[in-house]
């Protein structure tokens, strides 16, 4: 993976969040030449205390503003697209819908017009989400083939992202040598996750502030897994892709159907870390979220030999060792550049 990232141009937007900055860390480890592409980040963030804007081609700028996106990706010219910008929460997405709907979908038509325009990117990605499908609560693992239809405007802004992506490859892509893909990937995890309405984040405020973490929907089971796995795997549909249009396609990216577990059970595995930490359930007529969520991983399993490496306690493990040092002040950056070398290690043939 090393010797085939290296001074590879690769442009990615919505950088400064949370698996923006991990994936810049990753890349950056592979000798990557990367520019970033996205708003500044709100403290605290992640992006900011790792400094990483120091090791990047770092912008900046608006994803809906076509003109500008459209400038910067023509003079950087990249090889490679990550396009991981959006409005990412589903509770916001009922909050302020139209601007989800923009971000989400209309900076996907941008990001892929820009890409049309540029002649230069040989591999695309685009970053979705598990949430795209249609949820109708079975327990089995939605697999790619399955209906796309999000209830929620988070989730149906990334089916449409979908869509769009899907429209672009056919409609102006198929004779080029442009390859594009989709990832969707679990509920990630991971040292650094400051957003709001994130079970990991809440548990972290719970413990800062001394109190009980209240928790909305003991009982919803999602596919949790670390972000170094979701980003790795995106790392290896680039790769392949690159050097094969024949692996473009559609990808889940999830962890085992053992690993998908109640976000009450998640809490616990990451008070487990931590003294007099307790959670209770309050909930004040929410919005609807799905209840159940799963992800089959067969397809990329099959295709690239690519199995997920890190369980679910390891990866809440790894969670609560990277927030024990942020809270310290100390040694959080080390321990994230041990986790990304030693996550390369467990994966070893297939990178």
């Amino acid at each position: 993976m090393t010797e085939f990232f290296k001074n590879k141009k690769v442009f990615i937007t919505g950088h400064t969040g949370f698996k923006g900055t991990w994936l810049c860390k990753i890349l950056n480890h592979f000798g990557a030449d990367i520019t970033g592409y996205a708003l500044a980040p709100e403290s605290p963030s992640l992006f900011e205390i790792c400094e990483i804007e120091k090791n990047i081609n770092n912008i900046y700028a608006d994803i809906r503003d076509l003109k500008q996106l459209n400038e910067a990706v023509s003079a950087i010219k990249p090889e490679i697209v990550i396009h991981m910008a959006a409005q990412p929460l589903v509770r916001d997405s009922y909050k302020n819908p139209v601007y989800t709907y923009e971000t989400n979908v209309m900076g996907t038509v941008n990001i892929l017009e820009a890409v049309r325009q540029s002649g230069t990117v040989k591999s695309f990605l685009n970053v979705t989400s598990d949430k795209v499908y249609k949820n109708i609560e079975s327990e089995y693992g939605y697999k790619e083939t399955d209906e796309l239809n999000g209830r929620d405007p988070y989730s149906n802004s990334k089916s449409c992202s979908e869509l769009v992506t899907e429209s672009y490859k056919k409609s102006f892509f198929g004779k080029t040598s442009t390859a594009i893909s989709t990832a969707r990937a679990g509920n990630v995890i991971g040292g650094g996750d400051f957003a709001s309405d994130r079970i990991i984040p809440d548990c972290i405020k719970a413990i800062q502030n001394k109190q009980k973490l209240i928790i909305r929907n003991p009982n919803s089971v999602r596919p949790y897994q670390h972000v170094v796995e979701a980003l790795f795997g995106y790392s290896i549909i680039i790769k392949k892709q690159f050097e094969d249009r024949k692996y473009e396609g559609n990808y889940n990216i999830g962890p085992e159907i053992s690993d998908c577990i109640k976000t009450s059970e998640l809490a616990d595995l990451f008070f487990a870390n931590f003294e007099n930490a307790d959670w209770e359930v309050k909930n004040n007529n929410e919005p609807h979220e799905a209840g159940f969520l799963r992800l089959d991983n067969s397809k990329i399993k099959k295709i690239f030999n690519w199995q997920p490496q890190i369980n679910i306690k390891k990866a809440v493990d790894m969670t609560a060792r990277w927030t024990k040092a942020y809270l310290k002040k100390e040694g959080f950056n080390e321990i994230m550049n041990k986790q990304i070398k030693e996550y390369k290690n467990l994966i070893g043939d297939i990178i």
